[in-house]
């Protein structure tokens, strides 16, 4: 596991709970849930330059680096897609929307991860 991932999972952890709580607790997305899968998104954006430095640095993709490369502009484009949705649709249900891509990246992390060290597919 590398920072990366850890890093990752909290982002991801934090904005995912944020937003399911707003839920709960029946509130329209606000400036936390928003701003919490923003902060999902610039992760993103701050691994895919770290991926990129690690890659013309000289460490390999060990899996297939078309699948690592599509996991990773796929996963961007999540919290952009959960975003308008809030914006488009402000009721309580667009935080589970928000929660719900915290929680995808979060897979997506995890697969990213494994494809980069190599390890075989589930």
């Amino acid at each position: 596991m590398d920072a990366f991932l850890l890093i990752g999972v909290l982002v991801c952890g934090v904005s995912a709970l944020l937003c399911v709580g707003a839920a709960l607790l029946r509130r329209p997305p606000n400036d936390i849930t928003i701003l919490s899968t923003a902060a999902v998104e610039l992760f993103l954006v701050v691994y895919a330059v770290g991926a990129v430095i690690r890659q013309v640095a000289g460490e390999p993709v060990l899996g297939e680096a078309w699948e690592f490369w599509g996991y990773l502009l796929t996963a961007l484009l999540v919290p952009v897609g959960a975003f308008w949705w809030s914006i488009l649709e402000k009721t309580r249900w667009s935080n589970y929307v928000l929660a719900a891509a915290g929680v995808t990246v979060f897979v997506m992390l995890f697969r990213m991860e494994q494809i980069w060290d190599g390890v075989a597919g589930l």
